[in-house]
């Protein structure tokens, strides 16, 4: 060997550079493809999007079964008292409510959606589980529920006298 490179050897050389160019540069040219990501695997930048929460302030009855009620903050993160459980909203686009649910107690969490009525006064939703203790691949099943706004019945006597 003389150390010095023949001409069908450089080509050897450059051939797969070349290659992997013309890969890389269609590759970059395709439109990119849509993947379903799970909420939870977000960074809370993408995952949490800024919206008017304030529908969901306030008492709800979740039935499931039997009723439960939740209690809501301005963004839609609150709680419950089934099993120390709570609530924290990541989306309501729409009429289209998402999040993660928590339940101290037993050592559990999943997600949620609830498609609400035009009015936010009712939802029909659906639960799932995505963790129990340190089983990350639960197969227990969710569920569905009814969700339902409390409002405050005013009494007459509480009203302001008119000026």
């Amino acid at each position: 060997m003389t150390g010095q490179m023949s001409a069908s050897d450089r080509l050897w050389l450059i051939v797969p550079i070349l290659f992997a160019c013309a890969l890389l540069a269609a590759a970059c040219a395709k439109p990119a493809v849509h993947r379903d990501v799970s909420m939870d695997s977000l960074p809370p930048s993408m995952a949490s999007q800024p919206g008017d929460r304030h529908v969901l302030t306030g008492e709800w009855e979740y039935v499931d079964g039997a009723a439960v009620r939740l209690t809501l903050d301005e963004q839609g993160n609150g709680h419950y008292d089934w099993k120390d459980g709570r609530f924290k909203t990541h989306t309501l686009i729409g009429h289209t409510w998402q999040g993660m649910w928590f339940q101290k107690e037993n050592d559990r969490e999943g997600g949620f959606a609830v498609e609400f009525s035009p009015d936010f006064s009712e939802g029909e939703g659906r639960w799932w589980v995505s963790r129990i203790g340190a089983d990350h691949t639960p197969t227990q099943k969710g569920g569905t529920f009814h969700l339902s706004k409390k409002t405050a019945i005013m009494n007459h006597s509480d009203t302001s006298p008119a000026l």
